[in-house]
């Protein structure tokens, strides 16, 4: 069986988990703003410290490469590309919306086999936009991730026959705009490592493996930077 490390720095949450066996034997997360350069690492080191695990032993070092924060994806990946190529092991490049829908279902056991219910995992991008995808409980995707201004007719062929769930940061502020008897609402799940590890371990069976040299975060747009409003003099 495989060990895997797991690695997320999306959003301002910054985690880390260990996979063993199919089982998360451990994990480390923050949630300090504008830190994830100086913790990162040190999660890392504290949780294989902590579980007396040999870094050598890991088969491979999976990350959540976005959509997100521009930042956070960059160090996320970086940190990965370089364990990867210090210690030979294949990387696992996982959609944060993806692992998402995985996190909700692992809150929410009772709705994995329902086939009548879509997952819609939305982190906020900032002004009206979320980034959001659309996914079958068993994970397939039906709409892939994008950018998107939600208004009140957004899913509204989906919501017509289908029970929808959204959440993660982004859902909030849709809350008023998307109405429909069939959309349930839950803004506290949050991007985590643990289920980055464990979509990754299915693509480590398949052999599913990015390419550590070429392989980017997928940040879906353009960055633009914000001017500062305070006055320097």
């Amino acid at each position: 069986m495989s060990n895997i490390l797991a690695i997320e720095t999306s959003t301002t949450v910054c985690s880390v988990a260990l996979l063993s066996n199919n089982i998360i034997i451990a994990t480390k997360e923050s949630i300090e703003k504008n830190a994830h350069s100086r913790l990162l690492t040190v999660l890392i080191n504290k949780l294989l410290e902590e579980q007396n695990f040999q870094i050598n032993n890991i088969d491979a070092f999976a990350v959540s490469i976005g959509p997100g924060s521009y930042t956070g994806l960059r160090i996320g990946v970086s940190v990965t590309k370089g364990l990867c190529y210090g210690l030979s092991k294949p990387a696992i490049a996982v959609s944060t919306l993806k692992a998402m829908a995985k996190q909700f279902l692992n809150n929410n056991s009772d709705i994995t086999n329902n086939t009548n219910i879509l997952l819609c995992p939305m982190i906020d991008a900032r002004r009206l936009e979320v980034y959001t995808a659309l996914y079958q409980t068993s994970l397939i995707e039906i709409l892939s991730p994008r950018p998107l201004i939600v208004d009140e007719l957004s899913f509204v062929v989906h919501l017509k026959n289908q029970k929808m769930f959204f959440f993660g940061d982004g859902a909030e502020k849709y809350k008023n705009i998307i109405i429909s008897q069939n959309a349930e609402f839950d803004s506290s799940i949050k991007p985590s490592a643990i289920a980055v590890a464990q979509i990754a371990q299915e693509m480590y069976n398949k052999k599913q493996f990015a390419d550590v040299t070429y392989f980017e975060p997928s940040y879906l747009k353009d960055f633009i930077a914000i001017k500062s409003t305070k006055k320097l003099f």
